[in-house]
């Protein structure tokens, strides 16, 4: 009988502590984890984030999904489709407060909140070497690849070349094409297009195969140009392109990048987002292996430029190890 009471007891207090506390996350914890296109950055870095965290949590599963990148994982995020996602800074933002894509459709999502980031999106515009397009204004008038309809990359190119004067939905001063990464490679080695507009980790992996092939040069944004950008759309950060990043390209090319972050819903138990934060930060040289983009996780900017909540086991886990107060 005493034992039975015993039993009894341990259960009630177990309970009450999981009720009180509301941070205990069941075992066998299964989360499914929106990345982006398998030709992009975000799929096999996330496969690589997954990875890590399946092997150093126990109980966890992640599985990681191929998607259209930011802006699905915002809406997968919103409609608890998801529970984990990567998406660029400035995206994560727009779904918050409803603007841009968000605002065309009358949405807004506020159920997610930001771990911290993970890589620089480099902005990468690129033609052929042999092209008489020599700079970003020379575009005009050219078939050009600017990502998916509504999607992180073609958000950015819309912003971007409409500060160079190019207004390509109203104006048509180019000719778009709504490509992914792989499309977009297939169609700049059959000449189907002139250009193309990626915003992806470096070197890419769609980028490196277009250039043996067909090789490349980058075009450049120059220091006025920045300006006129970040005044704009501040999320932006300047970032240089290192010499032979890609076979050929033997100079440092002055462009733009926005940070990706890794974003979970606000639902997530506070002590399964602390160990998941601990696990990104402390495991980020086997996710490097797993991925080159993994090499850029930095503890020292984890919360840069993030314009979104930071989830408050990601908080705990930060401010711990004095990285944010």
């Amino acid at each position: 009988m005493k034992k039975r009471s015993s039993i009894l007891l341990t259960a009630i207090v177990l309970t009450l502590f999981l009720l009180t506390t509301g941070q205990g996350f069941c075992k066998d914890e299964k989360l499914l984890f929106a990345t982006g296109g398998i030709s992009g950055t975000f799929y096999p870095l996330g496969g690589a984030i997954a990875q890590v965290w399946n092997q150093k949590i126990p109980g966890l599963n992640v599985t990681v999904q191929a998607t259209g990148g930011s802006l699905e994982n915002v809406r997968l995020l919103g409609s608890k489709d998801a529970e984990v996602a990567i998406c660029m800074n400035d995206i994560a933002y727009y779904g918050q407060q409803g603007l841009e894509a968000f605002k065309a459709k009358n949405e807004k999502y506020t159920n997610y909140m930001a771990i911290g980031n993970v890589y620089p999106d480099v902005v990468q515009i690129f033609t052929r070497k042999d092209s008489d397009i020599k700079s970003i204004g020379d575009l005009k008038g050219k078939k050009v690849s600017v990502g998916p309809p509504g999607s992180g990359t073609e958000i950015s190119a819309r912003q971007v070349l409409g500060l160079y004067g190019m207004d390509y939905k109203t104006r048509q001063d180019l000719k778009p094409s709504y490509l992914s990464y792989s499309e977009a490679s297939d169609h700049f080695k059959d000449n189907l297009i002139d250009a193309g507009y990626f915003v992806v980790a470096v070197p890419n992996g769609a980028l490196q195969d277009i250039n043996l092939t067909k090789p490349v040069k980058l075009l450049a944004i120059d220091d006025q140009m920045f300006g006129k950008i970040i005044k704009d759309y501040p999320l932006y950060s300047r970032f240089e392109i290192a010499a032979n990043s890609y076979a050929g390209i033997s100079e440092p090319i002055k462009t733009i990048a926005v940070y990706s972050s890794l974003l979970v819903r606000s639902d997530l138990p506070d002590d399964l987002v602390y160990k998941m934060t601990k696990v990104f930060i402390e495991e980020r040289s086997a996710i490097a292996q797993g991925h080159a983009a993994g090499k850029f996780i930095n503890p020292e900017i984890m919360t840069s430029g993030i314009a979104i909540p930071l989830h408050p086991g990601a908080q705990k886990y930060l401010k711990e190890k004095g990285l944010m107060k």
